[in-house]
């Protein structure tokens, strides 16, 4: 996936989450001081990525994601392809 794609993919999740326009979320977005993200909606954006990617997000690595741009960094690093993707795709 590209930067883009997971970018939009965590845009809209959040919008959607939080009851906002889309189109006000930016990499340089910050969670809690910008969106007013609460730990309930952090925890529900971890949910997300672990679900979406197949990552595991421990408690420390979620309490560094301050910024939007910081969860897109977090899924590319990873280097995990969304789950609805690679579904299908095991050998046994």
């Amino acid at each position: 996936m590209t930067r883009e794609q997971v970018l939009s993919l965590i845009r809209a999740h959040l919008a959607a989450e939080l009851e906002l326009d889309p189109a006000a979320i930016t990499e340089s977005t910050r969670l809690r001081e910008d969106l007013g993200a609460d730990s309930l909606d952090l925890y529900t954006l971890v949910q997300e990525l672990e679900d979406s990617y197949g990552v595991r997000v421990s408690d420390e690595e979620a309490g560094r994601i301050l910024t939007v741009a910081q969860a897109v960094d977090f899924v590319i690093a990873s280097g995990v392809q969304p789950a609805a993707a690679s579904q299908g795709t095991d050998p046994e």
